[in-house]
């Protein structure tokens, strides 16, 4: 059993993979063992997941806990989750079917109206399929112009496109089934981007709100990966109304979903104040320029003392679930 002191714990930082982020997954997976050593940990390593002896590696290396530092998919699907689940090593963030719900944007959007969250209108154009002219003309009538066109499941704004004509459609429906399965088309909603960082696993409490400023037609992969201090206004620019009803519906979002440790959600602020979620990210960018580590200093929380915090919240899970299983 894990010594009480989680800093003794051995930590397996997973990383990189397969996916289009799998190079800023390495790069979050590089600061969290520079934070984890940091914060006194003193037996931290670094896997990338892609290694051919990744498998046996994670299996044989007795680890106490694994730090999931992935991103798109495999990492933040539940794919990874479920690899953890098999070798019965505890693991950061939320656990596979949380993981495997908030990365399908069209099945999350289910999830945040049961929780009376406001969503855009969209439908789901089912893999490898594309949208007859007549169609075309009901998903117009329906949901207007512009719209947004993006994989039902992946990450970073990889395969989004803006669309402002009909012409478009067909082009942006295939460049959204290149990058994942499902397509997912939204109307288009007007306002300020925030985005609303979430940590905590029964109780949880958000973050301050991250306003998101550009010069591009949306907050795409260039931008992402551009320094925060380009783009992030922290606290965001919200009447304390508007504000507190952001982060009330991020944490709601965050329980909807079953997510644990942390979560970020997004959202369109409309003119009228009603915050509109886009997304729910179960496994934040963990770069010192990512959202959330820049959100969580702004609320006094030193990027090593919040990896280390993340460390207690699943370590924390397993013991409640140990308890659980032992009352049964």
């Amino acid at each position: 059993m894990a010594s009480t002191d989680v800093t003794r714990n051995r930590v397996a930082v997973l990383a990189g993979g397969w996916s289009d982020e799998s190079d800023i997954s390495l790069e979050s997976g590089e600061n969290v063992v520079e934070a984890l050593t940091e914060a006194g940990f003193n037996d931290v390593e670094l896997l990338n997941v892609a290694d051919s002896d990744f498998v046996e590696r994670f299996a044989r290396g007795s680890y106490d806990i694994a730090f999931i530092a992935m991103h798109g998919r495999f990492g933040e699907d539940g794919c990874i989750q479920g690899l953890c689940e098999i070798l019965h090593i505890p693991y950061t963030f939320s656990g596979v079917l949380p993981s495997a719900l908030a990365t399908a944007k069209d099945e999350a959007k289910m999830c945040y109206r049961a929780a009376g969250i406001p969503t855009p209108d969209g439908i789901t154009v089912p893999a490898g399929e594309d949208l007859t002219e007549g169609q075309i003309d009901q998903v117009i009538e329906q949901l207007g112009m512009p719209l947004f066109v993006k994989p039902a499941c992946n990450g970073s704004s990889f395969g989004v496109t803006r669309v402002t004509d009909r012409a478009q459609l067909h082009e942006a429906i295939a460049k959204a089934t290149s990058e994942g399965d499902n397509v997912l088309i939204e109307n288009c909603i007007e306002g300020m981007e925030i985005t609303v960082p979430v940590v905590g696993n029964d109780d949880p409490s958000a973050l301050p709100i991250v306003e998101i400023v550009t010069n591009a037609d949306f907050y795409d992969v260039k931008v992402k990966y551009e320094p925060g201090s380009l783009h992030h206004v922290i606290p965001a620019r919200l009447e304390p109304g508007v504000y507190a009803k952001a982060q009330q519906y991020a944490v709601a979002a965050h329980k909807a979903l079953g997510c644990r440790g942390c979560s970020r959600s997004d959202f369109i602020v409309k003119a009228d104040g009603t915050p509109v979620i886009l997304e729910t990210n179960p496994v934040p960018g963990m770069t010192k320029r990512s959202l959330l580590p820049d959100s969580a200093r702004h609320g006094g929380i030193e990027f090593s003392d919040l990896c280390k915090k993340f460390i207690e919240l699943a370590l924390e899970d397993r013991d409640k679930q140990r308890n659980e299983d032992q009352q049964k």
